[in-house]
């Protein structure tokens, strides 16, 4: 008797046991790992298997690296892609430090001119940029103007314009990652350096720039990747001369004939890029990809210790910097220590400054000349004139474009924020280990270049008979969606008091209802603003669409980059305008939004 007690009373444990684990939080991590697995990683995986499927394994590869021309075109993309690094980490440094040092409105203004481009489709901020620099553009004209030239030159359609496209395309990512350090830094330090005689020169190469190197490695890391990969800028900007490694792809896919070798291209880059990212990842860690900390310390450590372990981390950075400032500055910049203080103020205002026109110019110009009334590119306009917004409206293809991506967008956007919650909840809710390793699954798909992502997605998507259609798009779409998702809501989730959560569940609430009596509530600010950006990353997406779309499936992207490509007329301005406005609009309704979200947390 006493033996069957003893089994009763262990099943039942084991049955107890059983019951938690189905009640864990890690279960709701399922759901996203079916789709990335199914639509994200298996379609790569078959990508590398195609590639080593030649008469020799290595095969394709070989032919790669033996042809100067791809050879090339890789060794040009790397160029390119450091230079444009470097000239964002020059540039970006002022930006941020003018984000940090102006006050209120002003400071909401500088800050706004730099987030807001971030968020307009790169494709438009290159059309911004053809427009300015066009033979009929404003700075043609100004320079006419002022005698530098006789006649309109042609500035586009060089290595020159391809590195000021590209840099003013990934600016906002390197002033975004410096100023998280920046705004972290103790005034004190500053003053501190002043009073002992340090100039501004060399209090920032001194105590500031050793201090910020953690952000702006990171932010010279994010810019390096997302250049590697890049194709419509420099396809629009470029001459023969500049084509990256990218555009090939891009033109191999035109062939039948060349599956097998177009998937090692794309290898050859996924590759680099994987590599790069582990390097990165090696130095400053895999967080710097969603800037945020170790979910591992955030879940299991008090506070006080997450914070004293940043301590530490940040003062070893800071003494490998200044040691590295030291051995390489130091010296000459002692001797310039005595430049009075408006000279660090004026070169920040004025390089800041000329990042923000940088960054806005393009884009106002383009809203005016949307109201020109020419019937070609011209500016300043010759007059003004809703012709072509009603030209806009009154087209069925441009009108059917449009639905097109909205209804894509909504579709993708529902996708991404239904998978991305319940995988928020799983990271943040839940004690597995190694949550930062689950964490870079879910967001990797942000370092994948897209064109190698949309080349493995299209044999996919020709198996499955998903090509042009609806719902093909919007899954497609929500593989970039879902890390938007994820970061944000991991964010207002971590800002959740977990302790009404568990009050709820003592007085016997299931756990779907303490998610939505408690949790939701809390991150529906979080909640709004994921659903707006996963939105806005469908309806803006180009590159997925040019591999997965069909002619009889057009969306506003797609029959943007046609029309650019075939012929430029105030019509591209307008919708450019017109997207520019969505994304302001988006951007007032969810800065409150964020704003109660911070409040809560």
């Amino acid at each position: 008797m006493s033996s069957l007690t003893r089994t009763s009373e262990r099943r039942g444990i084991d049955l107890s046991d059983w019951r938690q684990r189905v009640k864990s939080p890690a279960w709701l991590l399922l759901p996203a790992a079916l789709f990335l697995g199914s639509i994200y990683l298996l379609p790569l995986i078959d990508l590398v298997r195609i590639s080593f499927a030649g008469a020799t394994p290595w095969g394709y590869f070989e032919r790669i690296f033996a042809t100067s021309l791809y050879w090339d075109a890789l060794v040009r993309t790397m160029q390119i892609a450091l230079t444009v690094s470097g000239l964002c980490l020059l540039f970006g440094y002022p930006a941020a430090f003018l984000i940090h040092r102006t006050r209120g409105l002003t400071q909401l203004l500088v800050a706004t001119a730099v987030v807001l481009p971030y968020f307009i489709a790169i494709l438009i901020r290159t059309y911004a940029w053809m427009v300015l620099l066009g033979r009929n553009g404003p700075i043609n004209k100004l320079l006419v103007q002022i005698g530098i030239l006789g006649e309109p030159a042609q500035l586009l359609f060089n290595r020159g314009t391809v590195l000021l496209g590209m840099t003013a395309v990934l600016l906002p990512i390197m002033v975004l990652s410096i100023y998280s350090s920046v705004s972290r830094l103790d005034p004190a330090l500053t003053r501190a350096a002043q009073a002992s005689g340090a100039g501004p020169l060399a209090t920032f190469w001194r105590v500031l720039l050793p201090l910020t190197l953690p952000g702006a490695g990171a932010g010279f890391l994010l810019v390096f990747v997302s250049a590697i990969g890049f194709f419509i800028t420099p396809t629009l900007l470029g001459g023969p001369g500049d084509m990256m490694f990218a555009m090939h792809i891009t033109q191999q896919a035109d062939f039948a004939t060349s599956e097998g070798f177009l998937q090692a291209l794309a290898v050859v880059l996924l590759t680099i890029t994987l590599i790069v990212v582990a390097i990165a990842g090696r130095i400053l860690g895999f967080e710097f990809i969603w800037g945020g900390a170790k979910l591992e310390e955030a879940a299991s450590k008090p506070v006080a210790s997450a914070r004293t372990a940043e301590r530490t981390r940040t003062s070893a950075r800071s003494r490998l910097g200044m040691a590295l400032a030291d051995r390489l500055g130091w010296p000459i910049l002692r001797a310039l220590s005595a430049l009075p203080g408006w000279v660090g103020s004026l070169t920040i205002r004025g390089m800041g400054g000329l990042v923000i026109a940088t960054l806005v110019l393009p884009i106002v110009i383009v809203g005016i000349i949307s109201f020109s009334s020419a019937i070609y590119l011209t500016f300043p306009p010759p007059g003004f004139s809703v012709r072509w917004y009603a030209k806009f409206f009154s087209d069925p293809q441009w009108m059917a474009a449009f639905r097109n991506s909205a209804m894509i967008a909504f579709l993708s956007a529902a996708i991404a924020v239904t998978l991305g919650t319940a995988a928020a909840m799983g990271v943040v809710r839940s004690r597995i280990p190694g949550k930062s390793v689950v964490m870079l699954l879910l967001v990797s798909p942000v370092i994948v270049p897209p064109v190698v992502l949309g080349l493995s997605l299209y044999s996919l998507f020709v198996r499955w008979d998903l090509v042009g259609s609806v719902w093909g798009l919007a899954g497609a779409h929500a593989i970039g969606g879902l890390p938007i998702v994820v970061v944000i809501l991991c964010a207002s989730l971590q800002g959740v008091d977990t302790r009404l959560e568990q009050a709820a569940a003592v007085h016997g609430a299931s756990p779907l209802t303490v998610f939505r009596t408690v949790t939701l509530p809390s991150i529906a600010p979080g909640l709004g603003a994921a659903a707006f950006f996963a939105f806005l990353h469908s309806f803006d997406e180009l590159v997925l669409t040019m591999f997965l779309s069909s002619p009889y499936l057009q969306t506003l992207p797609l029959r943007l980059w046609a029309d650019i490509n075939y012929q430029l007329n105030p019509v591209l301005a307008v919708v450019s305008t017109l997207e520019v406005l969505l994304v302001i609009g988006g951007i007032a309704l969810a800065r409150p939004v964020l704003a109660r979200s911070r409040g809560v947390a």
